[in-house]
């Protein structure tokens, strides 16, 4: 029998399927890597861009709410000051009778004999300036402010007997302080 020898045509065979697995390998090396090219720089990408584009989104709501967070703010402050205003306007409208009330008691409490020549008011503070016939009629004037019920507090300043002889046609000049206060039955709202 004839000896045939196989070995070089499986070598062959061998080194072709090898060769061929090789290239298969490659391309599916290529394939992977073109795949992941495409995921890392396409989709991953992309999804990069959505997320930019979400977040310009947000970053443009939120600065039309702080704008609209300022507006709010100017919008306070405007009606706080409306509310000071109105509040001098009512603690005004509240004092009206008040100072009715005030003069009227100076004239009431003032006794014979003694007149006022000028006044001052600071707040709740009344300077008074005036003249009387003489020293008693001041003590007087000051006993009748103690027991009325819009003033009080009366402090003697200044006392001075005009003339040389002191005579009571001449009078002395005086200079009272004392205080404007609400009776507690009336409503100060």
């Amino acid at each position: 029998m004839a000896q045939i020898n196989l070995l070089p045509w499986r070598e062959k065979l061998r080194k072709q399927r090898q060769r061929d697995f090789g290239l298969l390998a490659l391309g599916a090396l290529m394939v992977t890597v073109l795949g992941m090219g495409y995921w890392g720089f396409i989709y991953v990408q992309g999804m990069v861009d959505h997320q930019g584009d979400r977040n310009r989104f947000l970053e443009n709501e939120i600065a039309l709410v702080d704008k609209q967070i300022v507006e709010i703010k100017e919008l306070e402050n405007t009606r706080q000051k409306l509310i000071a205003r109105m509040k001098v306007i009512e603690n005004l409208q509240v004092s009206r009778p008040q100072i009715v009330h005030m003069f009227d008691e100076l004239v009431t409490v003032l006794p014979d004999g003694a007149y006022l020549t000028s006044l001052a008011q600071s707040r709740r503070s009344l300077s008074l300036n005036g003249r009387a016939q003489s020293n008693a009629r001041v003590s007087a004037y000051m006993r009748n402010i103690e027991t009325s019920p819009w003033l009080s507090a009366p402090k003697l300043k200044i006392i001075e007997s005009k003339g040389k002889d002191k005579s009571a046609a001449v009078g002395s000049t005086f200079q009272l302080g004392l205080k404007q206060v609400v009776p507690k039955g009336v409503a100060a709202r």
